[in-house]
C-alpha cells in the first residue's frame, strides 16, 4: 500500500522565493462530499487535480497526521476539468513553488482566492523520523492541524478565518 508521509509548516519569510526551482498553478477539489470529511463519517478523501496539462485523481486516508496511504491515478485533463466544475462543492485554486534545500524537495503552496495570504511549505519524507534540513523560513509545524488542510481550506477559507483564529494558530513567534 502506497504511504504518503508529509509535514506541513508555515513560512517566517520570503528568503524561499530566491531558490524556487519552478512553479505550477494547480487547481483542485474533492468529489467526496467536504462535510463527510469534516465530521469523521468519511474513511478516504477523493480528489481532483490539475496542473496544467496534466491531471489525476487521488485518494488519501481520511484522518489526521503525517503518514496516511495515498493513490494517484493519472486522469485526462478534460475529464477533471469536467468533474471539477460539475462534481465538486468547490476548488482552490494555488500556485507550487519548487524549492530543493540539501538534496531535499519542499513544495511551497501559495493559495490564491479566497486562500489569498495563506503559504505552506510540504516536505516528503521516507520515514515518520527522517530527519530533514530546517531552512530559516521554515516556521511553525501545522501537520496535524486540520484546518491548514486543503479540503478544510474550501469549506472554510483563510479569508473568513477571524482573527482570533489566525492568532491562534499562526501567532507561535518561537518556531521562527
Amino acid at each position: 500500500m502506497p504511504i504518503e508521509i508529509e509535514r506541513k509548516f508555515l513560512l517566517c519569510d520570503d528568503s524561499w522565493r530566491g531558490a524556487i526551482e519552478r512553479s505550477e498553478r494547480l487547481a483542485q477539489g474533492y468529489l467526496i462530499g467536504a462535510q463527510a470529511l469534516r465530521d469523521g463519517s468519511a474513511r478516504s478523501s477523493v480528489r481532483v487535480r490539475i496542473a496544467g496539462d496534466r491531471a489525476w485523481l487521488n485518494i488519501k486516508a481520511a484522518r489526521l497526521g503525517i503518514e496516511r496511504a495515498e493513490y494517484d491515478y493519472p486522469i485526462p485533463a478534460d475529464d477533471a476539468d469536467a468533474m471539477l466544475t460539475t462534481l465538486c462543492d468547490g476548488a482552490l485554486q494555488k500556485i507550487r513553488h519548487y524549492v530543493t534545500v540539501e538534496g531535499v524537495l519542499f513544495e511551497i503552496d501559495e493559495f490564491q482566492g479566497d486562500n489569498a495570504g495563506l503559504i505552506v511549505a510540504e516536505v516528503e519524507l521516507p520515514a515518520v523520523d527522517a530527519p530533514f534540513p530546517h531552512p530559516q523560513w521554515l516556521g511553525r509545524d501545522v501537520s496535524a492541524l486540520a484546518r491548514y488542510y486543503n479540503v478544510n481550506l474550501i469549506a472554510h477559507p483563510y479569508a473568513r478565518w477571524t482573527q482570533a483564529e489566525r492568532d491562534a494558530l499562526d501567532g507561535d513567534d518561537t518556531a521562527c
